[in-house]
């Protein structure tokens, strides 16, 4: 089944790459309307790493036909910087294919699949890198049977969790001096340290 599909997200993603070769692909960086996909005769949708909140009325047009790719095992760490709260709040680590709804990161999963992490060396840049390559190659297995509405959706059970970009701030300090080469088991421990 060909049709065309919108690639939405940073134009030097390897998964953009990735679907290029294989099917009719616009991409975009910047906000899009109804009538964009209208006019461009837009099937399918692929949010990775986007910016913007895609609107109601633009899910209308496609139901069940826009899906996210989200580094967290959800319900878990919905919104910003997931894989940094996943090991603020020890919460469980993954990626996970969602359709697209009018809340954020809580429509209906598709596909999920669980990363441990148990190395001591093991930083927020390699844990982040890591989950995008799970998650990369969780789509490309599975590329056809999203495209074609084979997976039956699931709905999200549970209240998990949500960060802003906000939330993060008054956390920051943690990532001196290495940013996001900080060794997780260190962010951890100055994080127990601070919070008892």
């Amino acid at each position: 089944m060909s049709f065309r599909i919108l690639f939405l997200g940073p134009e030097d993603s390897p998964l953009r790459k990735w679907i290029f070769e294989r099917e009719d692909l616009i991409s975009r960086t910047d906000r899009i309307t109804p009538e964009f996909v209208q006019e461009n005769d837009i099937r399918f949708v692929v949010s990775y790493g986007y910016r913007h909140i895609i609107k109601s009325d633009l899910l209308q047009l496609l139901p069940g036909a826009v899906i996210n790719l989200h580094i967290s095992l959800l319900p878990f760490n919905r919104g910003a910087d997931p894989n940094f709260w996943s090991f603020i709040d020890d919460s469980p680590k993954g990626v996970t294919i969602h359709e697209v709804d009018t809340g954020l990161d809580t429509g209906p999963i598709l596909l999920q699949q669980e990363v441990e992490f148990r190395s001591g060396n093991e930083t927020l840049a390699s844990s982040y890198a890591k989950l995008h390559e799970v998650i990369q190659n969780l789509f490309i297995h599975n590329w056809d049977a999203l495209k074609s509405g084979r997976i039956e959706p699931v709905e999200q059970i549970g209240a998990g969790s949500y960060h802003s970009l906000k939330d993060k701030e008054e956390l920051l300090h943690l990532l001196e001096p290495d940013g996001w080469d900080t060794n997780i088991s260190s962010l951890v421990k100055r994080n127990k340290d601070e919070s008892s």
